[in-house]
């Protein structure tokens, strides 16, 4: 799998998904998963990284990011990595690697694909089981959407607001919690792996956009569908339907 950092490009909204080594519960304590919300906090104070939303769960995490163009999303991902596995290893006195050394970056067309991509990372906690509804999972931007916090608050809401063509952050809240209740009453709560393993995901043009943005001419990227949206994905990664 590519590592994200390459894909980055200005303008551009990437959903980033990082994984535990071997996929081990490491973030499954509470004060971790708030160690990970504090310093993507600090990501964005510091480097001006722009969040948009995430989930944080007991063995990965998933980000969904503006690209401003400035190595914001390198450095913010270097910051918060690193300061939530020397914190962990630390406290547990644990040696060795506490995320897989890839994480994986998707962008996004921002359009009614953002929106699904919205939804697809506010119901990850249902889909697994641990709750029924986000509202009910205090780790994730779901929660910080609607509640606004006032310490350590990650989402620009400003930005995201513009993105999804919302007027003001009130409209911004009811729509979002209408598209989550929408899945949920029509049971929309299967894994989409076009999500968390191809380059893009978007129309048509979209996606032709992206290859050539990518300036790397590579015969075996090719855009497929999934029955519900078009996708880029390089044919040599490993896809599972």
């Amino acid at each position: 799998m590519p590592r994200a950092n390459r894909y980055f490009l200005r303008g551009h909204i990437w959903h980033i998904t990082h994984r535990c080594h071997k996929q081990e519960f490491l973030l499954k304590f509470a004060k971790d998963r708030r160690a990970w919300r504090y310093w993507a906090y600090q990501a964005r104070r510091r480097y001006g990284l722009c969040i948009l939303n995430y989930v944080i769960t007991s063995n990965h995490v998933h980000l969904l990011v503006k690209d401003m163009g400035a190595g914001e999303i390198d450095r913010g991902m270097q910051l918060i990595s690193g300061r939530v596995a020397q914190q962990f290893n630390r406290r547990k006195l644990r040696k060795g690697a506490f995320w897989d050394d890839r994480y994986h970056a998707t962008a996004v067309q921002a359009d009614s694909h953002l929106a699904r991509c919205m939804v697809y990372i506010d119901l990850n906690m249902v889909r697994a089981g641990v709750v029924k509804h986000p509202d009910a999972w205090v780790y994730g931007g779901y929660n910080e959407i609607q509640l606004l916090p006032e310490r350590y608050r990650c989402i620009d809401l400003p930005t995201l607001t513009d993105v999804l063509g919302f007027t003001d952050v009130n409209s911004l809240r009811v729509g979002l919690r209408g598209w989550v209740d929408h899945a949920l009453a029509k049971g929309g709560l299967e894994r989409e792996p076009a999500w968390t393993k191809s380059i893009a995901v978007g129309q048509q043009q979209y996606l032709e956009a992206i290859k050539c943005e990518l300036k790397v001419s590579h015969p075996g990227r090719t855009i497929e569908s999934d029955g519900e949206q078009l996708f880029l994905r390089d044919t040599y990664t490993p896809y599972m339907p």
